[in-house]
């Protein structure tokens, strides 16, 4: 079994950062692309942001580049989220995710092709 748990989430205002961290339990971290996402009340979930197994290879959404940073410490098997100049719309619970080992594909931004998620961290920006 695989557990994913994030933190770091909290209510800051517009123009604040946050830093997300997830730490995933098993073995073989550096081999598994780890991806965010987000879900706004009322919406469907979101790629925000992943990082590939191979090279730490990064993608992000349009919305977020230039102002997020994922990054990963295979040591610590744990992928963080660095969230600068937040905006409202920016709120939403966030979570991590585990894509498959070794992937070669390029559904990284869609949530099937991700195997293991964990429970979220909100995350809320006032204007």
């Amino acid at each position: 079994q695989v557990l994913l748990v994030e933190s770091g989430g909290g209510l800051v205002q517009a123009g604040g950062s946050l830093r997300l961290s997830c730490a995933a339990s098993g073995r073989s971290f550096s081999s598994y692309d780890m991806g965010w996402f987000r879900q706004a009340p009322g919406k469907e979930r979101e790629f925000v942001a992943v990082i590939r197994w191979s090279g730490a290879r990064t993608y992000y959404a349009d919305s977020v580049k230039g102002r997020f940073t994922i990054s990963r410490d295979n040591a610590k098997n744990t992928v963080y989220l660095q969230m600068n100049s937040l905006k409202p719309e920016d709120t939403a619970n966030y979570y991590c995710a585990r894509g498959p080992q070794f992937s070669s594909g390029s559904g990284w931004s869609d949530p099937l092709s991700y195997n293991y998620w964990g429970q979220g961290t909100q995350v809320t920006v006032s204007s």
